[in-house]
Protein backbone atom coordinates (compact mmCIF):
# COMPACT_ATOMS: atom_id res chain seq x y z
CA UNK A 1 0.00 0.00 0.00
CA UNK A 2 2.83 2.40 0.88
CA UNK A 3 4.54 1.65 -2.44
CA UNK A 4 1.30 2.31 -4.32
CA UNK A 5 0.85 5.67 -2.55
CA UNK A 6 4.48 6.56 -3.35
CA UNK A 7 3.88 5.69 -7.02
CA UNK A 8 0.68 7.74 -6.99
CA UNK A 9 2.54 10.77 -5.59
CA UNK A 10 5.32 10.25 -8.13
CA UNK A 11 2.91 10.34 -11.07
CA UNK A 12 1.01 13.26 -9.54
CA UNK A 13 4.30 15.16 -9.58
CA UNK A 14 5.37 14.25 -13.14
CA UNK A 15 1.92 14.65 -14.70
CA UNK A 16 1.27 17.79 -12.63
CA UNK A 17 -2.55 18.05 -12.88
CA UNK A 18 -2.66 21.52 -11.32
CA UNK A 19 0.09 22.77 -13.65
CA UNK A 20 -2.04 21.65 -16.60
CA UNK A 21 -4.90 23.94 -15.56
CA UNK A 22 -3.37 27.24 -16.83
CA UNK A 23 -2.31 25.47 -20.05
CA UNK A 24 -5.87 24.21 -20.55
CA UNK A 25 -7.36 27.64 -19.87
CA UNK A 26 -4.94 29.23 -22.32
CA UNK A 27 -5.49 26.82 -25.23
CA UNK A 28 -9.28 26.67 -24.82
CA UNK A 29 -9.80 30.41 -24.49
CA UNK A 30 -12.82 31.38 -26.56
CA UNK A 31 -14.28 27.86 -26.85
CA UNK A 32 -17.76 26.98 -25.61
CA UNK A 33 -18.17 24.99 -22.39
CA UNK A 34 -19.27 21.93 -24.38
CA UNK A 35 -16.20 22.13 -26.65
CA UNK A 36 -13.92 22.60 -23.62
CA UNK A 37 -15.35 19.43 -22.07
CA UNK A 38 -14.75 17.49 -25.30
CA UNK A 39 -11.14 18.73 -25.44
CA UNK A 40 -10.55 17.74 -21.80
CA UNK A 41 -11.86 14.18 -22.31
CA UNK A 42 -9.93 13.74 -25.57
CA UNK A 43 -6.67 15.02 -24.01
CA UNK A 44 -6.96 12.56 -21.11
CA UNK A 45 -7.79 9.67 -23.46
CA UNK A 46 -4.77 10.39 -25.67
CA UNK A 47 -2.52 10.77 -22.61
CA UNK A 48 -3.74 7.44 -21.21
CA UNK A 49 -3.05 5.67 -24.54
CA UNK A 50 0.48 7.13 -24.70
CA UNK A 51 1.44 6.26 -21.12
CA UNK A 52 -0.07 2.77 -21.12
CA UNK A 53 1.61 2.07 -24.48
CA UNK A 54 4.99 2.92 -22.93
CA UNK A 55 4.19 0.65 -19.98
CA UNK A 56 3.51 -2.22 -22.39
CA UNK A 57 6.24 -1.75 -25.01
CA UNK A 58 8.70 0.80 -23.61
CA UNK A 59 11.12 -1.78 -22.24
CA UNK A 60 10.95 -3.86 -25.43
CA UNK A 61 11.78 -0.80 -27.53
CA UNK A 62 14.84 -0.10 -25.35
CA UNK A 63 16.02 -3.69 -25.73
CA UNK A 64 15.45 -3.55 -29.50
CA UNK A 65 17.81 -0.57 -29.82
CA UNK A 66 20.22 -2.18 -27.32
CA UNK A 67 19.91 0.40 -24.54
CA UNK A 68 20.34 -1.18 -21.07
CA UNK A 69 17.75 -0.21 -18.47
CA UNK A 70 20.38 1.20 -16.03
CA UNK A 71 21.68 3.56 -18.75
CA UNK A 72 18.12 4.68 -19.51
CA UNK A 73 17.52 5.08 -15.79
CA UNK A 74 20.61 7.30 -15.34
CA UNK A 75 19.83 9.38 -18.44
CA UNK A 76 16.20 9.60 -17.42
CA UNK A 77 17.13 10.66 -13.91
CA UNK A 78 19.27 13.49 -15.29
CA UNK A 79 16.46 14.62 -17.62
CA UNK A 80 13.97 14.36 -14.76
CA UNK A 81 16.30 16.41 -12.55
CA UNK A 82 16.53 19.17 -15.17
CA UNK A 83 12.74 19.04 -15.64
CA UNK A 84 12.28 19.37 -11.86
CA UNK A 85 14.68 22.33 -11.74
CA UNK A 86 12.62 24.10 -14.41
CA UNK A 87 9.56 23.58 -12.18
CA UNK A 88 11.39 25.02 -9.15
CA UNK A 89 13.18 27.97 -10.76
CA UNK A 90 11.10 28.55 -13.87
CA UNK A 91 7.39 28.91 -14.49
CA UNK A 92 4.93 26.06 -14.23
CA UNK A 93 4.68 24.31 -17.60
CA UNK A 94 6.57 27.24 -19.16
CA UNK A 95 6.57 26.54 -22.87
CA UNK A 96 3.32 24.73 -23.45
CA UNK A 97 1.12 27.81 -23.13
CA UNK A 98 3.05 29.38 -26.02
CA UNK A 99 2.89 26.34 -28.30
CA UNK A 100 -0.52 26.88 -29.86
CA UNK A 101 -1.02 26.70 -33.59
CA UNK A 102 -4.16 27.79 -35.33
CA UNK A 103 -6.24 24.89 -36.61
CA UNK A 104 -4.31 22.23 -34.64
CA UNK A 105 -6.03 19.85 -32.24
CA UNK A 106 -5.12 21.39 -28.89
CA UNK A 107 -6.29 18.27 -27.07
CA UNK A 108 -3.33 16.38 -28.58
CA UNK A 109 -0.79 19.22 -28.69
CA UNK A 110 0.06 20.86 -26.36
CA UNK A 111 -2.39 19.32 -23.87
CA UNK A 112 -1.85 15.55 -24.15
CA UNK A 113 1.79 15.99 -25.18
CA UNK A 114 3.90 17.48 -23.76
CA UNK A 115 1.73 18.85 -20.94
CA UNK A 116 -0.01 15.80 -19.43
CA UNK A 117 1.89 12.84 -20.89
CA UNK A 118 5.15 14.70 -20.35
CA UNK A 119 8.61 13.24 -21.06
CA UNK A 120 9.01 12.77 -17.30
CA UNK A 121 5.71 10.85 -17.09
CA UNK A 122 6.72 8.62 -20.03
CA UNK A 123 10.07 7.95 -18.37
CA UNK A 124 8.34 7.04 -15.11
CA UNK A 125 5.95 4.70 -16.94
CA UNK A 126 8.93 2.76 -18.34
CA UNK A 127 11.11 2.71 -15.23
CA UNK A 128 8.36 1.76 -12.77
CA UNK A 129 7.26 -1.22 -14.85
CA UNK A 130 10.64 -2.81 -15.56
CA UNK A 131 10.05 -6.56 -15.87
CA UNK A 132 13.20 -7.53 -13.96
CA UNK A 133 12.28 -5.43 -10.94
CA UNK A 134 8.49 -5.40 -10.78
CA UNK A 135 5.94 -8.21 -10.80
CA UNK A 136 2.86 -8.18 -13.05
CA UNK A 137 0.78 -7.18 -10.02
CA UNK A 138 3.09 -4.23 -9.24
CA UNK A 139 3.00 -3.16 -12.89
CA UNK A 140 -0.80 -3.35 -12.84
CA UNK A 141 -0.82 -1.11 -9.74
CA UNK A 142 1.43 1.35 -11.58
CA UNK A 143 -1.06 1.47 -14.46
CA UNK A 144 -3.84 1.99 -11.91
CA UNK A 145 -1.86 4.88 -10.37
CA UNK A 146 -1.44 6.45 -13.82
CA UNK A 147 -5.17 6.17 -14.55
CA UNK A 148 -6.09 7.58 -11.12
CA UNK A 149 -3.84 10.62 -11.62
CA UNK A 150 -5.27 11.10 -15.13
CA UNK A 151 -8.75 10.94 -13.59
CA UNK A 152 -7.75 13.65 -11.12
CA UNK A 153 -6.29 15.68 -13.99
CA UNK A 154 -9.57 15.37 -15.92
CA UNK A 155 -11.49 16.64 -12.89
CA UNK A 156 -9.11 19.60 -12.60
CA UNK A 157 -9.49 20.41 -16.31
CA UNK A 158 -13.29 20.31 -16.09
CA UNK A 159 -13.16 22.62 -13.06
CA UNK A 160 -10.25 24.67 -14.46
CA UNK A 161 -11.86 28.11 -14.37
CA UNK A 162 -13.05 27.64 -10.78
CA UNK A 163 -9.71 26.21 -9.57
CA UNK A 164 -7.62 28.90 -11.21
CA UNK A 165 -9.90 31.57 -9.77
CA UNK A 166 -9.35 30.14 -6.25
CA UNK A 167 -5.59 29.43 -6.25
CA UNK A 168 -4.56 32.10 -8.76
CA UNK A 169 -1.30 32.21 -10.68
CA UNK A 170 0.75 32.45 -7.47
CA UNK A 171 -0.91 29.38 -5.96
CA UNK A 172 -0.31 27.33 -9.11
CA UNK A 173 3.35 28.40 -9.12
CA UNK A 174 3.83 27.45 -5.44
CA UNK A 175 2.31 23.99 -5.95
CA UNK A 176 4.44 23.46 -9.06
CA UNK A 177 7.61 24.29 -7.12
CA UNK A 178 6.71 21.89 -4.31
CA UNK A 179 6.17 19.13 -6.89
CA UNK A 180 9.48 20.09 -8.49
CA UNK A 181 11.29 19.69 -5.16
CA UNK A 182 9.83 16.21 -4.73
CA UNK A 183 10.90 15.32 -8.26
CA UNK A 184 14.53 16.39 -7.70
CA UNK A 185 14.77 13.83 -4.88
CA UNK A 186 13.20 11.17 -7.08
CA UNK A 187 15.58 12.04 -9.94
CA UNK A 188 18.69 11.73 -7.76
CA UNK A 189 17.42 8.38 -6.45
CA UNK A 190 16.91 7.14 -10.03
CA UNK A 191 20.50 8.11 -10.98
CA UNK A 192 21.98 6.41 -7.89
CA UNK A 193 19.92 3.26 -8.49
CA UNK A 194 20.95 3.22 -12.16
CA UNK A 195 24.65 3.55 -11.27
CA UNK A 196 24.34 0.80 -8.64
CA UNK A 197 22.56 -1.54 -11.10
CA UNK A 198 25.05 -0.79 -13.88
CA UNK A 199 28.07 -1.75 -11.78
CA UNK A 200 26.53 -4.92 -10.33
Amino acid sequence: MEKFIATLIYFFAVIDPIGSVPVFISVTNGYSDVHKKEIAYRAILVSAIILVAFVLIGEFVLKAVDIPIPAFQIAGGIVLFLFALSMIFGESKPEEEKKMEGGSDVSVFPLAMPSIASPAAILAAVLLTENAQYSIWEQALTVLAILLVLGITLKFLLLSNRIYHVIGEAGAAIISRIMGLILTSVAVTQVLMGIQEFFK
